[in-house]
């Protein structure tokens, strides 16, 4: 694993076992990236409750409730639809905290409104507190799916830090 996500895996482990925090992930685009850093370490089973890979449309509605109209209206890859996936792994998983992220990691598929290395990211908590970002990351497809995938555990470290 890269340094810097394994750096930043074992920061969100040790955050959420400290502050009892079980995880839920929904990764349209880094096709579960998230998950694979976290349990790649040890104790990871303390802290990962479960993981989605909901990759086509039909998948994000089917397992975690995203309505299509919502994909429709803003696109899949939308702020909506990370938030709705990330409250969709809540609501469909024991976990406390949700990551949900959908982008366009290339080399095909993006446009002049919507890039090629646009990434939408949102953690959410059960009490309803909830963070969105939108970045543009650069390079090729692995590129793009590791600094998704890098952001994406630092926004659950900032979750975590909020009050």
């Amino acid at each position: 694993m890269e340094p810097l996500l394994e750096e930043r895996a074992r920061r969100v482990l040790e955050a959420c076992r400290s502050a009892g925090v079980r995880l839920a992930l929904a990764e349209a685009s880094t096709g579960g990236l998230v998950s694979a850093c976290l349990t790649d370490l040890p104790g990871a089973s303390a802290v990962v409750e479960r993981g989605f890979v909901p990759y086509s449309n039909e998948a994000k509605t089917e397992q975690l409730g995203v309505p299509v109209e919502l994909m429709v209206a803003h696109g899949a890859v939308s702020e909506q639809v990370a938030l709705a996936l990330a409250r969709g792994a809540l609501a469909h998983s024991h976990a406390g905290m949700a990551l949900g992220e959908t982008g366009i990691a290339g080399p095909s598929g993006g446009s002049a409104a919507k890039p090629v290395g646009l990434v939408y990211l949102a953690a959410v908590r059960s009490d309803g507190t909830s963070l969105c970002e939108r970045h543009v990351f650069t390079g090729d497809r692995a590129a793009i799916r590791r600094a998704a995938a890098a952001r994406g555990l630092e926004l659950l470290l900032a979750l975590l830090e909020t009050s």
